[in-house]
């Protein structure tokens, strides 16, 4: 999340558009976006071109010859409001819409309908000035800004828009740890928030696979698919993508439990937070799903999807609302059952409700298995996340507590947990008792307390200092009286 300083700056940037008649929330977010972009273009370049010439190696600039001039860098100090605005209208806005001009992109696809908006000469500049003042950092602070931005949004909360914290997609990712021959999916991608920390992992500790020809091709082309139905999310994923060195991802307009999406065994890693809202018509859904569970609830017809387009030893981690693990309905245990009992349940890691704040207050869980089609859940691991590093008000600010690293740890090490007793934060719970408790996967369900013996006064103590108590209170409310003349 953006706080203090960065986040006033935001705030100014998003009362320039409001002031200038870009009024509708989502238009402001796409405009933003796009400068953005085209900032952080050139700082890829200049990055880039300095890595060249340090190693003393030809660079080949995606701004060639005369598209110098469309560098963020070049037209920001251009001498006149007017002469920049005709240089990004004319010039830099369908640069960039045509970087990829084979049309086979995914980021070609989604910026083929995008339009500049920004109306005249002085907002631009404006604009471009606040902009040029964001410290971003490293990190994926543009999908950071995203979240912020679309807090304003009043539809966010009912149409489930929010952005999974980097932290929990980092935790999540270092969970299943992608490997170099993967082909990851995200069903509902939002900003494409899995996909970039997915990359990160792969740049961090695989970085030879960019020595292989055949393993880059891959990274590069067939590597990641995202699924989303707001174009504005596509385009974002798209350009974040791109500017993350991913050079062509398989980004998809689509509804990924309708019967349009007919993925099945294609994928060998699912990281993904799906809509929890979301109550579906049965003629909208695929049938294949409703064969695994019957129901219209999104958060379960999205396992059963995870399910089907898993190729068999194919990894999950996803994030599900804490109803799933102990819903009593039968398409709640349909679903249970099908993981547990026909695949493999790793870990149930459950997080606290202020995860999500301030957006939403849901408690939420993460569910880590194994597809296998044949069964394989000998024990399931659970953990009870206390904290993760942030205070878990609407706030959200660093602190020292953080169960993160122990819950990667641990997870690496899972024969160290089998002598973990119930009372402690983690422990093993065999299929056995599971299925002996109608699946219920909730970790309350197994988890042991341990109540201490409180030593009361013998009674006739208690009473006596009360009847002191009352006794003083009179003798004081005499007092009164005789000062008051009552």
């Amino acid at each position: 999340m953006i706080t203090g300083e960065l986040k006033n700056k935001v705030d100014r940037i998003w009362e320039t558009f409001w002031t200038g008649g870009i009024t509708n929330p989502l238009e402001v977010i796409e405009q933003f976006t796009y400068l953005l972009f085209i900032k952080q273009l050139d700082d890829r370049e200049t990055e880039l071109e300095n890595d060249a010439n340090f190693l003393g190696i030809p660079f080949e600039s995606m701004f060639p010859g005369e598209c110098q001039k469309y560098r963020w860098s070049r037209f920001k100090n251009l001498g006149s409001a007017e002469e920049m605005y005709d240089v990004v209208l004319n010039g830099v806005f369908p640069f960039i819409k045509n970087l990829h001009p084979d049309g086979d992109s995914a980021y070609s696809r989604y910026m083929g309908d995008a339009i500049f908006k920004v109306p005249t000469p002085a907002m631009l500049t404006k604009i471009v000035d606040g902009i040029d003042q964001l410290e971003l950092g490293e990190e994926d602070s543009k999908g950071d800004l995203y979240e912020h931005l679309l807090s304003k949004v009043a539809t966010a909360g009912t149409n489930g828009q929010f952005r999974t914290p980097r932290h929990i997609i980092n935790m999540m990712v270092n969970l299943v740890k992608p490997q170099p021959d993967d082909i990851i999916i995200d069903p509902a991608m939002g900003t494409a928030g899995f996909l970039i920390e997915a990359q990160n992992y792969l740049r961090k500790n695989h970085a030879d696979l960019f020595l292989d020809a055949t393993k880059r091709e891959h990274f590069n082309n067939d590597m990641f698919y995202g699924n989303d139905m707001d174009r504005t999310m596509l385009r974002i994923g798209a350009m974040n993508m791109l500017l993350h060195g991913v050079e062509n991802p398989n980004i998809s307009y689509r509804d990924s439990l309708s019967e349009q999406n007919t993925d099945e065994e294609k994928y060998t890693l699912v990281l993904a937070n799906p809509p929890f809202k979301g109550s579906l018509d049965y003629e909208a859904v695929s049938a294949d799903l409703l064969k695994v569970t019957k129901t219209k609830k999104t958060e379960l017809l999205f396992l059963a999807l995870f399910l089907r387009v898993l190729k068999k030893g194919g990894r999950a981690a996803v994030i599900v609302p804490d109803g799933v693990l102990f819903g009593s309905s039968k398409a709640h245990k349909q679903i249970r059952q099908e993981i547990l009992e026909n695949n493999k349940l790793d870990a149930v890691i459950s997080m606290p409700s202020g995860v999500f704040k301030p957006y939403a207050g849901v408690s939420t869980a993460v569910l880590v298995f194994t597809k296998t089609g044949s069964g394989g859940t000998d024990n399931v691991w659970f953990y009870d996340m206390k904290a993760d590093g942030f205070s878990l008000d609407d706030k959200r600010q660093a602190i020292s507590d953080n169960d993160i690293p122990d819950i990667i740890e641990r997870f690496n090490h899972l024969d160290d947990e089998k002598e973990r007793a119930r009372t402690e934060q983690s422990f093993l719970v065999p299929l056995e008792e599971i299925v002996s408790n109608d699946y219920d996967l909730s970790i309350n369900k197994y988890k042991e307390v341990v109540y201490e013996k409180v030593e009361y006064e013998p009674t006739e103590v208690i009473i006596g200092k009360i009847e002191a108590i009352e006794n003083e209170i009179q003798a004081e409310m005499a007092e009164l009286k005789k000062m008051l003349g009552v």
